[in-house]
């Protein structure tokens, strides 16, 4: 249908409908773009609001669009369509940790979650500026004598207070006695292994997994077993059974809410599955949930709201929802949080108490939830873009359609080294995130991870259009 055609009377909804599908079939409105308002296309085709909101309600149903408050509606990803990552570890005895040198180069270059190997000067979003008011305004509130002082061990009572009633309107009815403050979603990671596990212990992880918690491992002389995942579903419950059938597991490190690097969502049935079998080889379980809050729908309650019997050490942070530079977070420790308090006491002492106050009184005045809701929009627009990129590649892949986190996981085919592709990226300005770099056995080299994190400056995608050449022809 032209410009400007006019639509018959007889089922004009439906007309109008066919109309904007073959336009985004055709990519008239690209993956993440914004279709022109009701009154434009009111006054195109001749009809009344009622009837265009019908038709662009009907293509909401079916996934096609994303209705945005104030905003209209936009293309939406269409996850039936991407083919997902198959590529499945094989389960292997427990083994010590030898973190990659590679990933040391990745962390010092700052690149961990950008293709661009280095900073750049922009505007501070809105939630960050509303942060750094709040943040002023406490230490503004110093007085007297309070900087001679250290903060209690638990952190400040007034922080732990929002994070309770932000976790109770996840799902879990958390009280503040029952939460540490650390220094960042690691600090509260490194802290939960020291408390359960000593020298030699197995540890279960997800593979792939977050290569943050193979460091800890390699730190603490821990061994790893490796424990399959779905991109759908995260860790494979029965692979973990078979596991702790063989061998001696103290404790599981799993995030339940978008794993990194596929962005998995562990179901209902899979969670009480994970605690039954906790239950049954008396298992610690090391709850990741940094990315919970990156969520681009509804909160995913955490694992922790379905713990009846200390199990589960739920540790988190403010790096992937609010601010890298933060580096506040925080741990339940379940049974293990007596001894979790004395080793905060020992190896950090205590938190800044301005930071904790300012922070606290940014979650109690809204504006943590309205940073939330913003960047909602804007990661789901990075993530639909990041995958039509990819879907543009001329050759086939298999890509992770997240509902949060910050990146995708890629499957390339078969022969693809992207560990043999680092330097080579690295000498053209970009870097990649190899898929070996998730696994301590090696595995994954026709795979890597890619972040949405950033907007998709000109930078970025220039970098991005790189990759087919870098990776399927270098």
């Amino acid at each position: 249908m032209g410009q400007g055609h006019r639509l018959s009377s007889e089922y004009r909804y439906q007309q109008l409908e066919q109309w904007l599908l073959r336009g985004i079939e055709e990519q008239r409105w690209r993956l993440g773009e914004r279709l022109p308002s009701i009154r434009a296309l009111c006054k195109e085709h001749g009809l009344s609001k009622a009837t265009v909101q019908h038709a662009l309600q009907r293509l909401e149903a079916q996934g096609l669009l994303e209705a945005r408050p104030k905003a209209g509606y936009f293309v939406s990803l269409q996850p039936r369509t991407v083919r997902q990552p198959q590529s499945r570890v094989s389960i292997e005895a427990p083994r010590p940790v030898n973190v990659s040198e590679l990933l040391l180069d990745i962390m010092r270059r700052s690149a961990a979650f950008d293709l661009i190997p280095e900073f750049r000067a922009g505007d501070l979003p809105a939630g960050i500026l509303a942060l750094n008011r709040s943040i002023g305004r406490a230490l503004r509130r110093q007085r007297g004598e309070d900087y001679l002082y250290y903060d209690e061990p638990a952190g400040d009572a007034g922080l732990r207070e929002q994070l309770s009633l932000h976790l109770a309107r996840r799902g879990w009815a958390a009280v503040p006695e029952q939460l540490c403050i650390t220094s960042g979603c690691q600090h509260a990671l490194f802290l939960a292994l020291q408390a359960c596990c000593k020298r030699g212990d197995v540890v279960a992880v997800e593979s792939p997994g977050f290569y943050g918690v193979l460091q800890l491992l390699e730190q603490l002389e821990l061994q790893v077993v490796e424990v399959p995942t779905s991109p759908d579903t995260g860790m494979d419950m029965a692979a973990l059974e078979e596991v702790l059938a063989r061998w001696p597991v103290r404790a599981c490190i799993v995030s339940p809410a978008f794993a990194t690097p596929s962005g998995a969502l562990m179901p209902l049935e899979s969670r009480q599955q994970l605690l039954a079998l906790a239950e049954q080889h008396d298992l610690a379980v090391i709850e990741d949930d940094i990315y919970a809050d990156t969520a681009l729908g509804a909160l995913p309650d955490p694992l922790k709201a379905l713990d009846r019997n200390e199990r589960v050490i739920l540790c988190s942070s403010f790096s992937k929802s609010l601010s890298r530079d933060l580096r506040l977070g925080w741990v339940a420790g379940a049974r293990w949080h007596q001894r979790i308090l004395h080793l905060k006491l020992v190896s950090q002492l205590a938190s800044s108490r301005y930071l904790q106050q300012g922070v606290a009184e940014f979650i109690q005045d809204g504006s943590f939830a309205t940073h939330l809701r913003r960047q909602r929009h804007e990661l789901r627009d990075r993530r639909d873009r990041l995958i039509a990129f990819l879907q543009a590649w001329s050759t086939e892949l298999r890509v992770s359609v997240p509902a949060g986190g910050l990146a995708v996981w890629v499957e390339l085919p078969e022969g693809v080294d992207t560990l043999a592709s680092y330097p080579k990226a690295l000498e053209q300005g970009v870097v990649i995130t190899p898929g070996p770099l998730f696994s301590v056995s090696g595995q994954f080299s026709n795979c890597l991870r890619l972040s949405f994190a950033h907007p998709w400056d000109e930078r970025r995608t220039r970098a991005l259009n790189q990759l087919p050449e870098l990776l399927l022809r270098g």
